[in-house]
């Protein structure tokens, strides 16, 4: 490594079999393009903990769900604070990487989120609709995730370390893509059905205001999120889900023009972490 270059230890579990997604290619594709200016290696997320304190940041990218291996995940995220070592995305984030429990707390500040309850005594505050979504506060990829019918929301056993929402007809989901607090792009999924046949998608001003207002809410300054959405009946935008860990990207759904673009920014971002003041 030279003294003109700064390193990345940029993580990644490379042989993850994502459902509609090759996180590999999106990866390959990631760390060709800042090699153009880092100094980088790529390690699995069991590894990471072990060869941090060798690089000047830490980029955690298509990891896989975390729950896998969650008490290897808390301990790097505690060694990596008490050492100061810089991680990015930065792991001060309220989505995702600290479980699903945030739709609970926007969902009581009046956020357009799809409404969400933990507790039996609060079913009353849902929609009263035929199926209802149940799903683990610390779920990943639609891992444990149910579709079951209201009587069995009323017994409290059916509680614990869930969440649950209406199931909501929705016209089609569409994710917008964050570096920092500034929107890169936005892809929808046109069919319900195939989440990850993706197509570009040109944002309204409401829309793109609907999405600033989650990442402004959250408290990262550098790193790269994705506010999922979907278009509910009514014409209105609820959030799905913030995700702060290690967001997907979709890539290969980009023109070569996008694509620089949103690499060029990348860059900027990382720059700018590791010139930081040591946390």
């Amino acid at each position: 490594m030279t003294s003109t270059r700064r390193s990345i230890l940029y993580v990644s579990d490379l042989a993850y079999p994502a459902k509609g997604r090759r996180y590999c290619d999106e990866d390959i594709f990631l760390t060709s393009r800042l090699r153009e200016e880092f100094d980088l290696a790529v390690c699995h997320p069991l590894d990471a903990a072990a060869l941090m304190h060798s690089f000047d940041a830490v980029v955690v990218r298509n990891s896989g769900p975390v729950l896998n291996y969650q008490a290897r995940y808390d301990a790097f995220r505690e060694q990596a604070a008490a050492d100061g070592v810089r991680v990015y995305n930065q792991l001060s984030g309220k989505g995702d990487m600290a479980g699903k429990g945030y739709l609970l707390e926007l969902t009581a500040a009046g956020y357009p989120v799809i409404p969400t309850i933990d507790r039996a005594e609060d079913l009353g505050r849902l929609p009263d609709v035929d199926t209802y979504v149940v799903k683990p506060k610390l779920g990943a990829d639609s891992i444990g995730l149910e579709f079951v019918a209201r009587e069995r929301l009323l017994d409290p056993a059916a509680y614990g370390d869930v969440l649950v929402q209406p199931r909501i007809d929705f016209r089609y989901e569409v994710s917008f893509y964050f570096v920092d607090h500034t929107l890169q792009y936005a892809l929808y999924a046109p069919r319900p059905d195939e989440r990850w046949a993706l197509e570009h998608y040109e944002p309204t001003e409401q829309d793109r205001e609907f999405a600033q207002r989650f990442v402004n809410w959250n408290d990262i300054a550098y790193g790269i999120q994705r506010v999922d959405a979907c278009r509910a009946p009514g014409g209105e935008l609820l959030l799905v889900e913030l995700e702060d860990l290690n967001p997907y990207l979709s890539l290969d759904a980009l023109s070569p023009t996008a694509r620089d673009a949103f690499v060029a920014r990348v860059k900027t971002s990382l720059h700018g972490l590791i010139g930081e003041e040591t946390p």
